[in-house]
């Protein structure tokens, strides 16, 4: 058998085409084709000639001479010339040979047919596509359909805006279901255009509605992108009125609707539903039969005794929670009974299914207006509060007196503390120093209160009564004011009967600090609600051009009217040039970022008149209407307009804001930001350090990851005071919900930071911030900005945005309680009560254990750890002197017995005893065998369940409850199905929470840490003035173990 020899030069092939004979050229082209990846650097210096075969017409092999000529332009790195001779050379051009050559041509080919297919949308002039471009991506298509490679082809077709191929790929898919959730996907982070992105989802829900059985989850997820109440409505009414498993999987999307944080959505979704729901009999008048407290309970407590009115509220809460869940929400929001005697009614009775149906109905209404899921959460924060009273006690204690930044932190951090918990006892036993607050530093306080009590409809209201405004009597307007934003604070979204108070309360006032409590208040309450008597209310009070309650109703204005893209934004814009204050011109920029959340394309027009304003404030609300108008996307042109503002611009404020809004851009791929950041961090400008510290944990939130905290090290040690205080609350963020074992070493140092006296106020304030941040809800919430099915929640992204604020506002800072979300599995039956149930957990109890608390004792031995050496040392010392003198003594007279000899023998004795005990205690540790730790465990219905925890959760498949949605991430609130209905369902019983004794009122004894009686108590607290006992007889032997 003849072995190929291998040529060592392409020199006589170049030399053989230069010959006349055609045939002589064609043999050459096609050995020079062969050789050309080993001898392309010769071929090099022929390639005129190549080129020439090419142009001339009349050459037979023009497409080989082009296809030679590609491979040679790939290797000298020209690839626009390579993929133009690779068209030119058409079907020679084999898009199946496995080479590097093919794969980067086919790569270069894909680059330019996407950039011609998007000119025309990114307002370029459009360009004729080359027929020879569109001839290989059509092979490109087809192989990726005869290889199986599906996924490929979605990804080509929608960089590409290929619907047709789009649809093509879905069809011809053998899992039609698996391809259509790659798509959805695909769709939602890659489609950089929103106008393109809705008409892939339109078309998206048109191919799961013709598969056999629809995945209604995922045609939910998309009618909820579209804002498409009415379809997402007939989905619901539809499914009500199908089996139990399509009830159930209606009550599962409603849940999650609330998740995704799309009030004003849900609200449309239940007025159609409700437009085409039977209609009751009219009932007649009859009395109710529930009970609750006078609405004026707490009306005459005097200020300091306030704080006793929440002592009932974590019981109040656990009913709720118990019996609200089904309730409509009128009877949360109102300060009358909850329920009432189910009235007698005149007219023709409905037929059954119309009964059954509104019975789901009711069930399904109480889910979309989120009474269920707030009083749920409500009960399950309160009942699982591992908030440690002792941390704040020991940070309090290691504060200056004086200092009101210190004073302030220590209660923002009690508030983030116990979020959403309803135990304010911190306050309530520290009255006098809390009385040191005043003016804006009590509004802060106060307003502190809705953050504790967030999201107790039944009596927030009541509870801030002593400080709401009232007819006839004259309080304190920070007071007043920080009332009116707590309430603010506490019913955010979901509030609609104090709505006519909130705004009579901003009519009646006078004072522009009472008006900047009640803006706030307003719209937080109305956030979202485009409401046109609130926008009009607060937009008076902007024009008084009065400072601080201007810049609060410009924020208010764009609360309530966040995400329309109102047509008010020229006319704020125009008054923010006319008005001399900056508080308000500030208050109106982000107001007008907030108007633009999720406009993408649409904001641009904004974005440019605002980054390109003289007036530095103007710009840096510019990099909010940026950062909010593409939160999440990743968009390449905002990335570079913002990289550029943070290095080019004059204002140090702008820069910050520019670095800072990457975070937001980059929610949806928080892996991303660190490396994009990272030269940022090491910049000369520590408001750039800053602003690269923050976005890391904006965007890194709640992840743990190495990367994020490897950037956010070096910053902790800072020169400069605020970039530590900046990267230390970004820490925190980051480590949220965190293992302890990733944050432990962090707490040690807040500890550190907080302790010591030379540490500057602001470094100090942001070690104390972090304190409550690592701590918040009771260690059960983390920052949620995107919610399990991967939707941004609108409340969240702005409430980060406006606690970023709390660098020119500190009461801004009690915003971020809106961005956090309940980290629980809260499993519920059909009747939306919780059952008995379990769920195992693939990994050791102790990696995502709730921290040990901190007892009084520990510290306190801490302190006298000193002294303990020191003591142990002396004995030591004694004993050695008292042996030499024995030893010399009996050296002397060989058995001289001077009056060291019975305390000699004494000691022997205790050396003897401590000796033997010491041997006892190593052979009872060396008997007792070390337990290992269990590898799994189980967690009960309902439990904490870190975002980190959830990859080893899973369901027992032997168990009797199963979730309607098996796919749905571990986490939330969760509907599972009974399979042995036939047998009696135990239900988790809320008779702990609700007997459990107000922790305003510890008994005599008990430490004040432990209050919620769910906290591991820590041992009895000593007496400040008793000693620690003295230790355990031992010997102590220098360097020994």
């Amino acid at each position: 058998m003849a072995v190929a020899v291998q040529p060592s030069s392409a020199a006589n092939l170049l030399a053989l085409l230069k010959e006349d004979d055609d045939a002589l050229k064609l043999y050459a082209l096609q050995s020079l084709n062969k050789v050309v990846h080993e001898f392309w650097f010769q071929i090099a210096s022929a390639i005129a000639n190549v080129e020439a075969f090419y142009e001339d017409e009349e050459f037979s092999h023009r497409e080989l001479a082009a296809l030679v000529a590609s491979k040679v332009f790939y290797h000298l790195g020209e690839l626009d010339d390579a993929l133009s001779y690779a068209l030119g050379a058409g079907k020679l051009f084999d898009i199946n040979e496995p080479s590097e050559y093919v794969q980067s041509t086919l790569d270069k080919c894909i680059d330019q047919y996407v950039e011609l297919r998007n000119r025309p949308v990114e307002g370029d002039k459009p360009e004729a596509i080359d027929e020879r471009l569109a001839a290989i991506i059509e092979r490109l298509f087809e192989r990726c359909f005869r290889d199986g490679q599906y996924e490929q082809g979605v990804g080509i077709a929608l960089e590409s805006r290929r619907l047709d191929k789009l649809e093509e790929a879905v069809h011809r898919a053998p899992d039609t279901v698996i391809i259509l959730r790659y798509a959805l996907r695909v769709c939602q982070r890659v489609v950089a255009s929103k106008d393109f992105r809705l008409q892939v989802l339109r078309l998206l829900i048109k191919l799961y509605e013709s598969v056999e059985k629809p995945d209604w989850v995922s045609i939910s997820q998309c009618l909820l992108l579209l804002d498409d109440a009415p379809e997402v409505a007939k989905v619901l009414e539809r499914l009500l009125k199908g089996s139990e498993d399509d009830v159930l999987l209606a009550y599962q999307l409603s849940f999650d609707f609330f998740e995704n944080d799309s009030q004003a959505f849900n609200f449309k979704v239940t007025e159609l539903l409700e437009q085409s729901a039977p209609k009751r009999p009219a009932p007649l008048p009859a009395e109710p039969n529930g009970h609750a407290a006078p609405s004026g309970q707490a009306h005459d407590l005097p200020n300091g005794d306030a704080f006793s009115a929440a002592a009932a509220a974590p019981a109040a809460a656990a009913a709720a929670a118990q019996n609200g869940a089904a309730a409509h929400a009128d009877d949360m929001e109102t300060d009358g009974p909850p329920g009432a005697a189910a009235p007698a009614s005149t007219g023709p009775a409905l037929k059954p299914e119309e009964e059954r149906y509104l019975e789901r109905f009711e069930r399904l209404k109480g889910i979309l207006d989120g009474t269920a899921s707030i009083s749920h959460y409500l009960e399950f924060l309160y009942s699982h509060n591992h908030a440690d009273l002792q941390i704040l006690k020991s940070v309090k204690a290691a504060s200056e007196v004086r200092n009101s930044v210190s004073h302030s932190a220590i209660i923002f951090a009690n508030a983030l503390m116990h979020c959403g918990t309803t135990v304010d006892s911190f306050l309530r036993d520290n009255l006098d120093w809390l009385s040191r607050a005043t003016n804006w530093a009590k509004f802060s306080a106060t307003a502190g209160l809705g953050v504790i009590h967030r999201g107790h409809l039944a009596e927030g209201r009541n509870l801030m009564r002593p400080y709401l405004p009232r007819d006839g009597i004259s309080g304190s307007p920070y007071s007043e004011g920080g009332a009116l934003y707590a309430l603010g604070l506490m019913y955010s979204s979901y509030d609609q009967a104090n709505k006519a108070f909130l705004l009579q309360s901003l009519r009646d006032s006078s004072s522009e600090v009472t008006q900047h409590g009640a803006c706030m208040g307003l719209g937080l309450a109305a956030l979202g609600s485009a409401d046109e008597e609130v926008t009009e209310e607060v937009k008076n009070v902007l024009y008084t051009d009065s400072a601080v309650a201007g810049e609060a109703a410009g924020i208010a204005l764009g609360l309530v009217n966040v995400g329309t893209a109102s047509e008010k934004t020229q006319e704020l814009l125009t008054y923010a040039h006319d008005t001399q204050h900056e508080k308000i011109i500030r208050g109106i920029s982000l107001g007008l970022a907030l108007m633009m959340y999720g406009q993408e394309e649409g904001s641009d027009g904004l974005t440019e008149s605002m980054i390109h304003d003289q007036d530095p404030i103007l710009r840096y609300g510019g990099m909010f209407v940026i950062g909010m108008a593409y939160r999440g996307t990743a968009n390449n042109g905002m990335l570079q307009k913002l990289l550029h503002y943070a290095v080019s611009d004059v204002s140090d404020d702008v820069r910050r804001a520019a670095v800072l809004n990457l975070g937001f851009l980059l929610l949806g791929v928080p892996d991303q930001c660190p490396p994009i950041v990272s030269l940022l961090s090491e910049s000369y400008n520590p408001h750039v350090r800053y602003g690269a510290a923050m976005a890391v944990g904006v965007s890194c939130a709640g992840t743990g990851m190495r990367a994020a905290l490897d950037l956010l090290s070096p910053l902790l040690t800072d020169a400069v005071d605020f970039v530590r205080q900046g990267a230390l609350i970004a820490n925190a963020l980051v480590l949220m919900q965190q293992p302890e074992s990733k944050v432990g070493a962090f707490r040690k140092r807040l500890e550190k930071v907080v302790g010591d006296k030379h540490e500057e106020v602001m470094g100090r304030m942001g070690a104390i911030m972090a304190t409550g941040l690592l701590d918040a809800g009771g260690r059960n919430v983390t920052v949620g900005l995107r919610s399990a099915s991967g939707y941004f929640r609108r409340t969240s992204c702005v409430g980060m945005m406006l606690f970023l604020q709390y660098w020119y506002w500190y009461p801004l800072s009690y915003c971020l309680s809106l961005a956090l979300q309940p980290s629980a599995l809260i499993g519920l039956n059909a009747d939306l009560k919780l059952p008995k149930m379990q769920v195992a957990c693939k990994c050791k109890p102790s990696l995502f254990a709730y921290p040990k608390p901190v007892t009084a004792e520990s510290s306190k031995v801490a302190v006298k750890v000193n002294k303990a050496v020191l003591s142990t040392t002396v004995r030591a010392k004694k004993r050695e002197a008292d042996k030499k003198a024995a030893e010399k003594a009996e050296d002397g007279n060989g058995n001289a017995a001077g009056p060291s000899d019975e305390p000699a023998a004494m000691e022997t004795d205790q050396k003897e005893g401590a000796a033997e005990a010491g041997k006892e205690g190593e052979e009872a540790e060396a008997v007792k065998p070390k337990v290992p730790e269990a590898l799994s465990h189980t967690l009960d219905n309902p439990s904490r369940v870190t975002p980190a925890q959830q990859k080893f959760v899973a369901y027992d498949e032997a168990s009797r409850w199963r979730p309607i949605h098996g796919s749905r991430p571990v986490t939330g609130i969760i509907i599972f199905k009974d399979l042995q209905p036939d047998k009696e369902v135990e239900l988790v019983s809320s008779s702990t929470a609700a007997e459990t004794p107000a922790p305003a009122q510890p008994s005599e004894g008990q430490p004040e840490a432990a209050a919620p009686a769910q906290v591991a108590p820590a041992a009895p607290a000593a007496s400040n003035d008793d000693e620690p006992p003295p230790p355990e007889p031992f010997e102590y032997t220098p360097g020994g173990h």
